[in-house]
């Protein structure tokens, strides 16, 4: 009998633990959820005082990506389509410590996709907290040098064909 009351106070106390447990994880998802929809709110006033011209919010692209020979459809969604002096750019706004920083690896493939997805001509990161918005620049592949030659190599070849060409020449060649 007294194990059966110690068995039934153990299952209510970890089903009051977990119950605990979820009620703070919805609690401060609920604050992140709040924190980054009053910092979507601010980042329009900002991104309008700095000379951008708000085209959309929550605006969503379908892209295409191709694995093998099978075309992959997925949704994106930005949080702002801007525009400054004719050229288009998305705005992400970031909230909290880590997002809002380029650094942070989430964030930078993020913005990368959006840049890819959405055929701008920029990408912006929004602090939410702090109103900096910053441009973020990816080097495209046209930007990129191709590999320089190595004249030794060239030297080396020019060389050996015109060694060649003498020696053909003094063995009486055709």
């Amino acid at each position: 009998m007294l194990l059966t009351a110690a068995a039934v106070l153990g299952l209510l106390a970890q089903t009051l633990v977990l119950a605990w447990r979820r009620w703070l994880r919805r609690g401060r998802m609920k604050l992140r959820m709040d924190r980054g929809r009053r910092g979507e709110e601010r980042a329009a006033a900002w991104l309008e005082e700095q000379g951008y011209a708000i085209l959309g919010a929550q605006v969503e692209a379908r892209h295409e990506v191709r694995v093998d020979d099978r075309a992959v459809h997925v949704t994106l969604r930005v949080d702002y389509l801007v525009e400054r002096a004719g050229a288009r750019f998305v705005a992400e706004v970031k909230t909290g410590v880590l997002a809002p920083k380029v650094e942070t690896r989430a964030t930078r493939r993020q913005l990368l996709e959006y840049r890819v997805a959405f055929d701008v001509d920029g990408v912006l990161l929004v602090d939410g907290e702090t109103g900096r918005v910053h441009a973020i620049t990816f080097p495209s592949l046209r930007a990129i040098e191709p590999p320089r030659r190595s004249w030794g190599v060239v030297a080396f070849v020019v060389v050996l064909a015109a060694s060649a060409a003498v020696v053909v020449a003094l063995l009486g060649g055709p």
